[in-house]
């Protein structure tokens, strides 16, 4: 009956000739510029036409929301952030609060990327909102995340971590019986090490190889990075390892512990993830880097020897050493 009633009104101002005009009634568009409009969560129509008009995008709240009863669906606006750019006219700004059509932003996080470096990643990102703690090493799947102005911090963390719980989940249905590690657990620290050991994605199976052969044979996985882990968390450490860090007993150095570190050091990427449960056939047990930023293999320690002396002739060459 409302809306009867405003055709009715509409309809005697058109056959009286009176100074109402139908055009100037219904106002217009009036974005000169690609502009960013927010919709905060249950907001009213009518909240969102006034907004419209106090940001200088329609020339009428009134006639925006006596357009929207005439002539427009009664689907629902929906929150969020959307673009309004120049030639949109009340009709398509409207169909697009409708839509749910809201701008999309990204973050990214690497693979590799240690928890404190996410946690600043995250707190640097200035249309997020609220605090949050460092999350634990390991929780976090590396991808590349959607999120709206004004979503939480809090949310989207807790959306990376629901991503590692799928992604844990999903390999270690698909693992195979060369797998060294007995519990996901397992994999997700061993796989944290493989991702801090090689950045090149093609030796991420046979490194998962090598350490899942120290695994089996209770040697020590003399992995470099868990050396630097407990010093600065995942951070880079800036310079070359000491002895003494080298010699120091804890829970995550394993050139003096055998076995896996006691948790992550990083938070590794599904790739590795992979790798860990369907290591490389593979025997060898030894490597060292070559110089293009992947290793030599070696399955005896003669071999890795004459690997190493390669190495440290190249960095004499380079003056490295």
């Amino acid at each position: 009956m409302k809306r009867i009633g405003l055709l009715l009104v509409v309809l005697i101002a058109l056959l009286g000739g009176g100074a109402f005009v139908l055009s100037g009634a219904l106002g217009q568009a009036t974005i000169e510029e690609e502009t960013p409009f927010l919709i905060p969560a249950g907001s009213s129509l009518t909240a969102v036409a006034g907004k419209l008009e106090a940001e200088g995008l329609i020339s009428s709240a009134d006639g925006f929301l006596l357009r929207a009863r005439l002539f427009s669906s009664s689907e629902p606006i929906q929150a969020g952030e959307f673009n309004l750019v120049p030639g949109m006219d009340q009709d398509a700004i409207l169909r697009a609060f409708q839509s749910g059509d809201v701008i999309r932003r990204f973050v990214t996080i690497p693979e590799g990327m240690p928890s404190i470096l996410v946690h600043e990643r995250l707190m640097a990102t200035q249309l997020l909102t609220g605090e949050i703690d460092v999350p634990p090493e390991g929780s976090i799947l590396p991808d590349t995340y959607a999120y709206e102005r004004g979503a939480s911090r809090a949310s989207l963390v807790e959306q990376m971590q629901k991503a590692m719980d799928t992604a844990l989940a999903e390999e270690w249905a698909k693992r195979g019986p060369n797998a060294a590690v007995e519990t996901v657990r397992d994999a997700l620290i061993l796989a944290s090490i493989v991702e801090k050991e090689t950045g090149k994605p093609e030796e991420r199976r046979m490194v998962a190889g090598l350490y899942s052969n120290r695994v089996r044979t209770g040697m020590l996985l003399r992995a470099d990075p868990t050396i630097v882990y407990p010093i600065t968390k995942g951070r880079p450490l800036g310079r070359r390892i000491r002895q003494s860090e080298i010699a120091s007993v804890n829970g995550y150095n394993t050139y003096t512990r055998t076995g896996l570190p006691v948790g992550p050091i990083t938070n590794p990427g599904r790739e590795s993830l992979a790798a860990v449960l369907n290591p490389a056939q593979t025997s060898a047990l030894f490597m060292v880097a070559d110089g293009t930023g992947g290793h030599k293999f070696a399955e005896t320690n003669a071999e890795h020897n004459a690997n190493v002396e390669e190495w440290y002739r190249l960095r004499r060459e380079r003056g490295e050493m």
